[in-house]
């Protein structure tokens, strides 16, 4: 049974952009704080974004401006827009819940220098 499903990932140069969905299980999204995490080769998974059911978000310093996480409620969406991408944002992305629960696939962004 399939919860969390991601998309958009791919290759760009650096300073370029992407856009990552995620589709989750209402079970899932009912919970009050969705979230985008990401593992690069090597390191651990690390927490990029929250936004709670109502809209207010955070981001570490790694990625404030340069990625905005928003969410669809209707369509149990969540959404990572990501720009000014730098190579050590190469990770595979995943969104959960926050504090998560079971992972999904991810998405691969890979950016080249």
């Amino acid at each position: 049974q399939v919860q969390l499903g991601e998309s958009g990932g791919g290759l760009v140069q650096a300073g370029g952009s992407l856009r990552l969905s995620c589709i989750a299980s209402r079970s899932i999204f009912n919970t009050n704080t969705m979230a985008w995490y990401r593992q690069a080769p090597g390191k651990q998974r690390e927490l990029v974004a929250t936004i709670t059911r109502g809209g207010m978000t955070n981001y570490p310093n790694s990625v404030r401006g340069r990625f905005t996480i928003s969410r669809d409620n209707a369509k149990n969406a969540v959404y990572l827009q990501m720009n000014s991408l730098k190579p050590e944002d190469t990770a595979i992305y995943y969104c959960n819940s926050f504090p998560f629960g079971s992972w999904g696939q991810g998405t691969q962004v890979t950016v080249s220098s």
